[in-house]
């Protein structure tokens, strides 16, 4: 696993500590666990207000999507402790209750694997007043069959509340000497950048951008019809000084590398710190991650699960959701260039023919999967 599909986005004001109401008899609990740094704490507290029953709040950050993925298994397993046995007789254990939460995040990396090993459950939509007004760009993506792959007649396994690209990020001093700038993908084919690029170590990514230069989607099943992909790969490689997808920005910003190919999560925190850095949405268009609430498996159905989906999606909360936290909302608002700072404006401020050019990185067969793999591995082992 990668960066974006392992570690958390680490912009944004974060939910820096467990938010928790006071306990009272008889009183409800709502649990979340929360990718940290991906809801600003006073939303959350924004929320609190606007129920009107007696509640215990309860939102806990993590750090890693991972550990979320992980907590989400551990639910499903058998607890050891209450099998028959010696530790029965043990009172301390014997009182211990796991208390699943009522939602998660995870990111739509993982949406496949939560459905086919029945981590989650589909949610109710009918309880979701703003689903039928949510673009079809983000409700196709959560649509799944019972073994996760994409049913545009699937159940709704998850609801999408932030989102951000693949983007291309470039030391602009290293490349005032030239009278180009990065503007799309086949610039990082460009003989100045040989040796002078550092690309993720993630086959869907990398052949995904090489795709797209080919007028191709991310999601292609067969590619051997492909018949330039090989000679394509083989040439970017050349450009390429390593692959990485952890430490791929530090050479960035001490010059032994002249652009990177990163997350936009890892990208933005930088690029207010670091004047001399620039990034851009290939114009061939992108893939796109999302950070998405999911219903872990057994937990009934509750309203405030539905009404905090339902806030999040709120324009106006949508809009602190975005700024504060510096990735993109799926909900339409009217954010302006005022709101964010000037080298962030063209990453966050949407531009529909770019996002209607991007795609999502979908699951493919075992096969396809199996030639993105072998593929990669050929093109770093091509001199």
């Amino acid at each position: 696993m990668d960066r974006r599909f392992f570690l958390l986005g680490t912009s944004g004001m974060i939910v820096s500590q467990m938010l928790i109401g006071c306990n009272r008899e008889n009183e409800s609990q709502f649990k979340v666990q929360v990718l940290k740094g991906s809801i600003p704490g006073h939303v959350v507290n924004q929320f609190r207000k606007t129920v009107q029953s007696e509640v215990n709040f309860k939102f806990v950050p993590v750090n890693q999507i991972y550990d979320l993925f992980k907590q989400l298994q551990t639910w499903q397993q058998p607890d050891a402790n209450n099998k028959e046995g010696w530790s029965r007789l043990i009172p301390f254990r014997q009182n211990q209750k796991v208390t699943k939460s009522d939602l998660v995040t995870l990111g739509d990396y993982w949406l496949k694997a939560a459905i086919e090993q029945k981590l989650i459950q589909p949610l109710e939509t009918e309880k979701i007043k703003q689903w039928s007004t949510l673009n079809p760009k983000w409700q196709q993506p959560v649509k799944r069959d019972d073994q996760g792959n994409i049913d545009p007649q699937g159940k709704v396994w998850a609801a999408p509340y932030r989102w951000g690209n693949t983007v291309i990020v470039y030391n602009r001093e290293k490349l005032q000497q030239f009278d180009w700038q990065p503007q799309d993908w086949s610039d990082l084919w460009r003989s100045e950048l040989r040796s002078r690029i550092s690309l993720l170590n993630h086959p869907r990514e990398v052949i995904g951008l090489v795709l797209k230069k080919l007028g191709k989607s991310y999601n292609t099943e067969n590619l051997a019809e492909i018949s330039d992909l090989e000679t394509e790969l083989k040439t970017l490689n050349q450009q390429v000084k390593f692959y990485d997808s952890t430490t791929y920005l530090e050479p960035l910003i001490m010059g032994d590398t002249w652009l990177a190919v990163g997350w936009s999560n890892d990208v933005i925190p930088l690029l207010s710190r670091y004047p001399k850095l620039n990034a851009i949405i290939p114009q061939s268009g992108t893939a796109i991650w999302a950070d998405l609430w999911v219903k872990p498996a057994g937990v009934e159905q509750s309203n405030l699960s539905s009404e905090w989906i339902n806030f999040c999606w709120q324009p106006n909360i949508a809009k602190e959701i975005t700024i504060l936290t510096k990735t993109n909302t799926p909900i339409t608002t009217n954010i302006a260039a005022s709101d964010i700072s000037q080298p962030l404006q063209n990453l966050l401020l949407t531009n529909q023919e770019l996002l209607e050019k991007s795609e999502f990185i979908l699951p493919l067969s075992a096969a396809a999967t199996q030639q993105y793999e072998s593929l990669f591995k050929k093109m770093k082992n091509t001199g």
